[in-house]
């Protein structure tokens, strides 16, 4: 098994480094991988930043990705939440945090755009930090 690090998964998505690409390809095709939602996190803000792509763009990459045979979701019920929340609106990011809670905990944020739209994103609990 391996867990996959940010650099593999944007060969696998991008494929810019041919290559690359194909080492990436090759592991995959020979063995269970994982990837971790802190690489998805990463993932998000290389496609988003380096090569411009949108939220609906890279939310089907991941969905895609991690509908391959050999790769997994390290933490399947965590990863779909996220997803979820970000292709509802939320940022990635925000939305990993938000979901890393134990239950019954609140998301305290002075973030006032994650405040209003994580209930339209379907996250609860996400409250402002009163001063």
């Amino acid at each position: 098994m391996a867990a996959l690090d940010t650099n593999v998964v944007v060969r696998l998505i991008v494929g810019d480094d041919p290559k690359q690409a194909r080492a990436a390809e090759k592991l995959v095709a020979a063995q269970r991988c994982t990837v971790a939602p802190s690489v998805l996190m990463e993932c998000e803000w290389v496609l988003r930043g380096s090569y411009g792509l949108g939220a609906e763009v890279i939310a089907a990459c991941f969905r895609d990705l991690l509908a391959l045979q050999n790769i997994d979701a390290l933490d399947p019920l965590l990863t779909q939440q996220v997803l979820q929340a970000y292709e509802a609106g939320l940022d990635f990011a925000d939305a990993l945090h938000a979901s890393q809670r134990r239950e019954g905990e609140r998301f305290a944020t002075f973030d006032r755009r994650l405040v209003r739209d994580a209930p339209k994103a379907g996250m609860g609990d996400v409250a402002p930090v009163q001063g």
